[in-house]
C-alpha cells in the first residue's frame, strides 16, 4: 500500500479506538466531567499525564526547533523535564492534600475570597487557551499532511474532531482516551527513530545513536557541524555563547510555568489517594523521558538528512515529500537566483527555502525513505499528541467556567445538568475560537506553548507556592501580585510579538529576553510585589494559616475534595 493509503488505516483505526473509548467512559455526572470520579488506577493516570503533558509541542515542535536551534534549542527540553520534575515533587502532593481540583478553587479557598478565585479563574482560561492554540497550529499541520490539504483546512477538520471527544467524554472520558493516544505517540515517536538510527549510525538504540559514527567514520554530530558551517550557519553543537540570557530565560520559564499548568494539576486528583498520586507522577516522569531523550536524536537525524537532501539539489529533481509539504504552505521554494537549484544558506538574501519547523518530526521518516506504514504511524501519533493535550485545556476552561464562575460565583444553585450543558458550551465555544487564532499563531508550536507556561509562571507560580509555604501571605498580596505579574507579561509579549500587532521589534527585548522568556520576569515581579503587600496588610485568619500548617504535614492518604 502506498503512504496514504497506510495513513488513513492507521489514522483511521487510532480514531476509532479514540471515539469508541470516549462514548464507553462518557461522563455521567459532574464528578466524573471533572476528575474521572477519583478512581483511576496509578498507572493509567500516569499514562494519562504522560500524554496530557507530551503535546504537539513535544512531539512535532520541541524536536524540530532542535534541528534548527542545536543546543540551543536544548531549553525547550531541559525547561519541560526540569519543570515536570519540580510540579511533582514540590507541589502535587500539597495540593492534592488540599483536596481543590482546580487552580482557582485552591486559591479561592486559601486566599478566602472570591475575587481572587476570579482572578485565578481568568489567568486559567487565559493560560489554557494560548496553549491549545498551540495544539491546534500542531492539529493543523498533522491533518495538512495527512489528508493533503492546506493547512487552513486540516485546522477546521481538527476543531471538529476535538469538540467532540471533548465534549462527549469529560474527564473520565479525556483520561482512558489519553491511556490510548500515550501509546500510540511513543510508539509512533521511537519506532522512526530506531529505524534512522539503524540507518544512519548502525546503532538500534536512539539514544546512543545520537553520539555514533557515519558509513564514513565521522561522528554524526561532527559532519552536522560541517555541514551547518558550510552553509553559514553556527554549529550545532555550539553553546550559543551570544543567546546564554534566552537559554536561562526560556528554561525557567518552562520550568516555573509547569508548577501552574491547571490542565496538569487537576490530573492527581483523579486517583484516590495522595500515595496514588505519587505514585503515578514518578510513572508519568519515566513515560515522559521515554519521548525527551529519544528527541535530540530524531532532532540531528533529521538536520543531518534535510541538509543532504536539499542543499545545492535541482528543484525537479525533489523528491514526492517535498512537492506534498509544498502543498500544505509549509515549505516554500523561491528560486531568487533562477539557476533551478535549492540554495538553502543562513543568508537571509540568498536564502530561498523556508521550512516551518513543526513539520520536521513528520517528515523526517519520508526524507529518510522509510516504509509507508512508518511514514503514517508518525503522522497517527502527531495527531494523538495534539489532541490528547487539547482535550485537557479544554477542559480546564470548561471548569473554570462552569465550576468556578458559575457555580462558585454567579449561580451557586445551577443544577449538575445545567453545569455539564455551560462545560460543554464552554468547550465549543474555546475550540472554535483556538481554531481561528491557530491559523496564524503567534510563532511555532512550541514557542506558542512557551508563552503559555510564561504566563503561568507570571500568575500561578508564586500564588502556589507561597499559598502552600508561607502561613502569612494574604489576599490582598496574591491578588496584587498575581494582576500585575501577569498583566506585565501579556503586555511585553504582546509589544514584541508582530502577529499580535505589536510595534516591538528583537532589537528592542529588554536585556535581550525573548518574549517566551520574559514569563521569569513577570514571577518575580509578583513574587516580590506579593510579599511585600501581605506584609503590608492584615495577616489571614487563623484558621487559614492553621490549614497551611496542616497540608504540609504528611498523615497518609486524603479523600478528594468535594465538588460543590
Amino acid at each position: 500500500m502506498d503512504i496514504q493509503t497506510w495513513t488513513y488505516v492507521i489514522v483511521g483505526l487510532t480514531f476509532v479506538l479514540y471515539i469508541g473509548i470516549a462514548v464507553w467512559a462518557r461522563a455521567g455526572s459532574t464528578k466524573e466531567f471533572y476528575v474521572a470520579g477519583g478512581g483511576v488506577s496509578p498507572l493509567a493516570n500516569g499514562l494519562a499525564t504522560a500524554a496530557d503533558w507530551m503535546s504537539a509541542a513535544s512531539y512535532l515542535s520541541m524536536a524540530g526547533l532542535i534541528s534548527f536551534m542545536g543546543f540551543g534549542g536544548a531549553q525547550y527540553l531541559m525547561g519541560w523535564t526540569g519543570g515536570y520534575v519540580l510540579l511533582a515533587l514540590l507541589l502535587a502532593p500539597y495540593l492534592r492534600k488540599f483536596g481543590k481540583f482546580t487552580v482557582p478553587d485552591f486559591i479561592g479557598e486559601r486566599y478566602y475570597s472570591r475575587v481572587a478565585r476570579l482572578v485565578a479563574l481568568l489567568c486559567a482560561i487565559l493560560v489554557s487557551f494560548t496553549y491549545v492554540v498551540g495544539q491546534m497550529k500542531g492539529v493543523g499541520v498533522a491533518f495538512a499532511r495527512f489528508l493533503e490539504v492546506p493547512f487552513s483546512t486540516g485546522i477546521i477538520i481538527g476543531i471538529a474532531i476535538v469538540f467532540f471527544y471533548a465534549v462527549l467524554g469529560g474527564m473520565k472520558g479525556i483520561t482512558y482516551t489519553q491511556v490510548a493516544q500515550y501509546c500510540v505517540l511513543i510508539f509512533a515517536f521511537t519506532v522512526p527513530a530506531i529505524f534512522i538510527s539503524l540507518q544512519m549510525v548502525s546503532n538500534p538504540i536512539p539514544q546512543l545513536g545520537f553520539g555514533g559514527t557515519l558509513s564514513d567514520g565521522t561522528y554524526l554530530l561532527d559532519k552536522l557541524n560541517m555541514l551547518s558551517v558550510d552553509l553559514g550557519f553556527e554549529e550545532y553543537t555550539s553553546s550559543g555563547m551570544n543567546d546564554r540570557v534566552n537559554m536561562f530565560f526560556v528554561t525557567a520559564a518552562l520550568m516555573f510555568g509547569t508548577a501552574g499548568l491547571p490542565h496538569v494539576i487537576v490530573r492527581f486528583f483523579t486517583v484516590p489517594k495522595v500515595r496514588d498520586a505519587r505514585k503515578s507522577a514518578g510513572y508519568a516522569l519515566l513515560f515522559i523521558a521515554i519521548l525527551y531523550t529519544t528527541a535530540p536524536a530524531v532532532a540531528s537525524f533529521a538536520r543531518t538528512n534535510l541538509i543532504q537532501t536539499v542543499s545545492n539539489k535541482p528543484y525537479s529533481e525533489m523528491p514526492n515529500w517535498f512537492n506534498q509539504w509544498e502543498d500544505s504552505e509549509l515549505i516554500k521554494f523561491e528560486d531568487k537566483n533562477m539557476d533551478g537549484l535549492i540554495q538553502y544558506v543562513a543568508d537571509k538574501d540568498r536564502n530561498e527555502l523556508i521550512i516551518d519547523r513543526d513539520i520536521m518530526v513528520l517528515a523526517n521518516p519520508e526524507i529518510a525513505n522509510l516504509p509507508a506504514w512508518v511514514i503514517a504511524l508518525v503522522i497517527a501519533g502527531g495527531l494523538a499528541a495534539a489532541l490528547s493535550t487539547a482535550a485537557g485545556l479544554l477542559l480546564v476552561i470548561a471548569t473554570s467556567v462552569s465550576h468556578d464562575l458559575l457555580k462558585k460565583n454567579l449561580m451557586p444553585n445551577i443544577s449538575d445538568k445545567g453545569e455539564l450543558l455551560a462545560a460543554r458550551i464552554s468547550i465549543a465555544v474555546a475550540v472554535i475560537g483556538a481554531g481561528i487564532c491557530g491559523l496564524n499563531p503567534p510563532g511555532f508550536v512550541a514557542q506558542v506553548v512557551a508563552l503559555a507556561f510564561g504566563l503561568a509562571a507570571a500568575s500561578f507560580f508564586p500564588a502556589i507556592i507561597l499559598g502552600i509555604f508561607d502561613k502569612r501571605m494574604n489576599k490582598q498580596g496574591a491578588v496584587t501580585g498575581m494582576i500585575v505579574g501577569v498583566f506585565f507579561t501579556l503586555i511585553y509579549i504582546w509589544y514584541f510579538k508582530p502577529q499580535l500587532g505589536g510595534p516591538g521589534t528583537p532589537e528592542g527585548y529588554w536585556f535581550g529576553i525573548k518574549p517566551e522568556g520574559i514569563g521569569v520576569v513577570g514571577m518575580l515581579i509578583n513574587l516580590m510585589v506579593a510579599i511585600v503587600v501581605s506584609r503590608l496588610t492584615a495577616a489571614p485568619p487563623q484558621d487559614v494559616q492553621d490549614l497551611v500548617e496542616d497540608i504540609r504535614i504528611p498523615r497518609g492518604a486524603a479523600s478528594p475534595g468535594a465538588l460543590h
